[in-house]
């Protein structure tokens, strides 16, 4: 990519749009624009700017990019959440996702975008499938159920860019990433992750000098958890080194099961009382570990480990939910 060149972050209010954009930052870039909906980001920098735009307006998305022209896009606007959300609210996942990233790659088709990076989930593969999961598993058996809507949404954009380049001669690739945490991530403890529902509830807890806190399930399945520092890392250097129709997984390689990470957490935070594990509550899947090997061959190797990472992370949640 050409740092002087115009760079669109769509998703840019988000944990990964805005950490996309501070690695930009950091390289250098001097054109990057992003949009919002409501409240404009607090982030500032000169070579940075927000306008307002509704990803799911088509018109809208049309003349922005014909306004603005932007050379490269990296798309990581979605509506997400955990599994509560994505269970509740399965129509809203799926119409809302499909409508956002066809309105995202169609018209950068359509102004000439030079090349687009989309952001889909590691969601998309199988429920039961072999550990690591290769790109070659996906649609090879059935999705986990709880987040199959959001799951399906993210496979059609991948498909998107995929066919879009068969039929146009578009540069669209696609990155799928394992689950991530970090600054500006979401603690609302019914629509969030797991990393930063722990978080939140051992930071409560600590504060309330509770006795114990639950935790959902039982402990036992197996997540990979990456840094959304590493995952923006890994993104702008996909933009600069993949031009290959097969999509790419961004993650660790490592796993750690639930009640590990729990117990890590308690650690950093500094809870002192029990762990309680309420069974009556879904697990998902069972193990969802990436195999990166494409993404290792390609040069990249994701820096901040896991212990270090959740220490940034609370400090963010203690600075903008705590402290402000």
């Amino acid at each position: 990519m050409n740092k002087n060149e115009r760079v669109f972050v769509a998703g840019s209010t988000g944990m990964v749009g805005s950490a996309i954009i501070r690695n930009l930052v950091k390289q250098g870039f001097t054109d990057i624009i992003g949009t919002y909906r409501n409240r404009k980001p607090a982030f500032e920098h000169e070579a940075v700017r927000f306008f307002p735009l509704d990803l799911m307006d088509a018109n809208q998305v049309a003349g922005f990019y014909a306004e603005q022209k932007p050379v490269y896009v990296f798309d990581a606007a979605a509506k997400v959440g955990g599994i509560v959300a994505n269970n509740l609210y399965r129509a809203q996942f799926l119409y809302e996702n499909l409508v956002i990233q066809n309105n995202i790659i169609h018209q950068a088709y359509v102004a000439g975008v030079k090349k687009l990076l989309f952001l889909g989930s590691s969601c998309i593969y199988p429920k039961m499938a072999p550990q690591p999961i290769k790109e070659e598993y996906l649609l090879t058996d059935k999705l986990e159920y709880t987040n199959e809507p959001y799951a399906i949404a993210k496979i059609a954009g991948l498909k998107l860019c995929e066919n879009y380049n068969l039929q146009y001669g578009t540069n669209f690739i696609a990155a799928m990433p394992t689950n991530l945490y970090g600054p500006e991530d979401n603690y609302d403890l019914q629509n969030s992750h797991v990393l930063p529902a722990l978080i939140r509830k051992f930071h409560e807890a600590k504060v309330q000098n509770a006795p114990n806190v639950t935790i959902w399930g039982t402990g036992s399945p197996l997540r990979e958890f990456m840094h959304v520092d590493d995952l923006a890392a890994a993104c702008v250097y996909l933009m600069d080194n993949y031009n290959e129709n097969q999509f790419v997984n961004i993650g660790w390689g490592k796993d750690i099961s639930i009640k590990a990470l729990a117990l890590l957490v308690k650690e950093v935070i500094g809870f002192n009382g029990d762990l309680v594990f309420d069974t009556t509550k879904p697990d998902g899947t069972p193990r969802k570990l990436l195999d990166v090997s494409l993404l290792t061959s390609l040069g990249f190797i994701p820096k901040i480990d896991l212990t270090d990472g959740i220490r940034d992370a609370y400090d963010d949640f203690l600075k903008k939910y705590i402290n402000k």
